[in-house]
């Protein structure tokens, strides 16, 4: 039943990405805006999930992982319920920055949990595991929100966002263990701030390493439409298609990571991060020879491989030193992923070079923590537990 809760509590934050994609356009429309206003509910969503992982990670160390998990869904059903009743874009960021603080109340619930559950090498497994099943959402919410915006309106894609609530409520009462509803530390947890969490080397060495690889995927993500369809003149299908072939080489990926995982968790490390490299490396070059869509997308599907072999294994180590402090350690860690890797993409998005070369820099970052990775593992592991 526990494996059931992490898929159920992994799922909120990206389907509340992608499954109104397709809706924007409508949705400006009918909210007298822009596509643009329209996009800052999903910045403000984002911002919230990072930020507020910042207080309800200490929040499950000192409550439990229940009780936060169930708040968070309660809340992300208020949220959906509000934005679906919107009738101006500025109810429709609050109603999304109410439905943030749910997803990462989901969010932190989930990390910490795999924490408090599994150890060091098994968490990294069953981190790549659930990094697979996020991959589905982008491939498969968007075609459910266009199919529910046309046949019922955009505001069907925030009810559907409220059932799935309503119906996960109901599953995670009894799937989330009793237990839970207790941190392991109880009365005897140590006290550990954000500053001994960020500063631990084992934490700072891994959850950098998962920012720069998140922020490498949040590029692509956000440069691709821009350069595959009005540079390179793909159409919506096109785009689709091979939008759709990266996500499924991603899930692949993150199902293959937890078997070298558990053979080795630096050696799976070890390789993400080569990949990555390669594909950075790939991109360049193919820039550089010749400009087209097939060999851009080959590099990226190299990195998305890296992107999925280094996660799952950097996140698991990064959490390992903290069992006694796995929600405040996850919420650090979340947040670094969102917001700090949705900080570094806003920014290299202004550097005046082509495209693929801003993608091709997030993927070259980790070349720092390759050539660190074999002193790292040699160093002993301290802990806070």
């Amino acid at each position: 039943m526990l494996k059931l809760a992490l898929v159920l509590l992994v799922i909120f934050c990206p389907l509340a990405i992608d499954l109104y994609l397709p809706a924007m356009p409508l949705m400006a429309t009918e909210l007298s805006s822009s596509i643009t206003h329209i996009q800052t509910s999903i910045t403000a969503f984002m911002v919230c999930v990072g930020l507020a992982q910042l207080i309800l990670g200490p929040l499950s160390d000192r409550f439990g992982r229940r009780k936060i998990a169930i708040f968070g869904v309660v809340t992300y059903f208020i949220g959906a319920l509000f934005a679906a009743s919107a009738e101006t874009v500025s109810l429709l960021i609050i109603a999304r920055i109410i439905q943030g603080v749910g997803a990462a109340a989901t969010f932190v619930s989930t990390f910490a949990l795999v924490r408090d559950n599994y150890n060091a090498n098994k968490s990294a497994q069953v981190i790549s595991y659930l990094n697979g099943i996020v991959c589905f959402i982008p491939a498969l919410a968007p075609i459910l929100g266009a199919w529910l915006t046309v046949q019922f309106g955009w505001q069907s894609n925030f009810y559907f966002l409220a059932s799935f609530a309503l119906v996960s409520l109901l599953i995670l009462i009894f799937a989330i263990p009793k237990k839970a509803s207790n941190t392991p530390q109880g009365k005897h947890q140590a006290k550990v701030s954000y500053w001994q969490i960020f500063s631990h080397p084992t934490f700072l060495f891994n959850a950098t390493i998962c920012m720069l690889s998140m922020s490498a995927i949040l590029a692509f993500v956000a440069q691709a439409p821009n350069y595959l369809m009005t540079q390179q003149g793909l159409d919506e299908k096109s785009f689709t298609f091979w939008f759709g072939i990266n996500a499924t080489v991603s899930i692949i990926g993150s199902f293959l990571a937890p078997q070298l995982i558990k053979k080795a968790t630096s050696l799976a490390l070890m390789i993400g991060l080569l990949l990555m490299i390669s594909a950075g490396c790939l991109v360049i070059a193919f820039q550089l020879a010749f400009t087209n869509v097939t060999s851009f997308m080959i590099a990226i599907f190299i990195g998305s491989i890296g992107f999925a072999f280094s996660m799952g294994a950097a996140a698991g180590n990064a959490l390992a030193p903290f069992k006694q402090n796995a929600g405040k350690a996850s919420a650090l860690l979340g947040m670094m992923q969102m917001s700090g890797a949705g900080l570094i993409v806003s920014l290299t998005q202004y550097l005046p070079i082509a495209i693929p070369y801003i993608i091709a820099c997030h993927l070259l970052s980790v070349l720092p923590f390759l050539i660190r990775l074999k002193q790292h593992d040699n160093e002993p592991l301290a802990a806070y537990s």
